[in-house]
C-alpha cells in the first residue's frame, strides 16, 4: 500500500503528471497496472501521485529511452509499494547498464564492419564507372 503523504507534500493528479511528463493518462494507468507506480486515492477515488511516483515515472521514461523493456525496468526499480532500496536499484541498474553497453559495442562492431564493406564496394563501383566512362569517351 502507498505510504501516506507527508504534511504539505505536493500531490499530482493524473492530468498534471501526464502534462508534465509528456505522457497520456492512459500510459500512466498502464504503468500503474504493471506495478511500476502505486498512486494514492482521494476520497472520491481519484488517483493522486506523490514525488516518489513522479520520480519512478521519470526513471521508467529514461529506461524506455535506453531501450529497456518494462519488465527490465520493473526489475531495476523494484515493486512500487516496497520501501525504497536505493542500493539494490543501483546494483540492478549497473548490471543492466553493463549488459546494454556490451550489446551496443557488439552492434557498433557489426556496423563498423558493414561500413567498411560498403566503402570497399563503393570504391570498386566508382573505379568501374571511371573505366566505363573512359571506354565510352574513346
Amino acid at each position: 500500500m502507498p505510504e501516506k503523504p507527508r504534511e504539505g507534500e505536493r500531490l499530482y493528479t493524473i492530468s498534471e503528471l501526464a502534462a508534465e511528463l509528456g505522457l497520456t493518462p492512459r500510459a500512466i494507468r498502464f504503468y500503474e497496472e504493471k506495478g511500476l507506480i502505486s498512486p494514492q486515492r482521494s476520497s472520491g477515488n481519484h488517483r493522486l501521485y506523490d514525488r516518489r511516483d513522479r520520480a519512478r515515472l521519470k526513471l521508467v521514461l529514461r529506461g524506455r529511452r535506453f531501450g529497456y523493456t518494462l519488465d527490465e525496468i520493473a526489475e531495476m526499480l523494484g515493486p512500487a509499494h516496497d520501501p525504497l532500496d536505493e542500493a539494490g536499484q543501483i546494483q540492478r541498474s549497473l548490471a543492466y547498464g553493463e549488459r546494454t553497453l556490451k550489446e551496443i559495442a557488439r552492434r557498433q562492431a557489426e556496423l563498423d564492419e558493414i561500413k567498411r564493406d560498403l566503402q570497399k564496394v563503393k570504391r570498386k563501383l566508382q573505379a568501374r564507372l571511371r573505366q566505363l566512362t573512359m571506354e565510352n569517351d574513346k
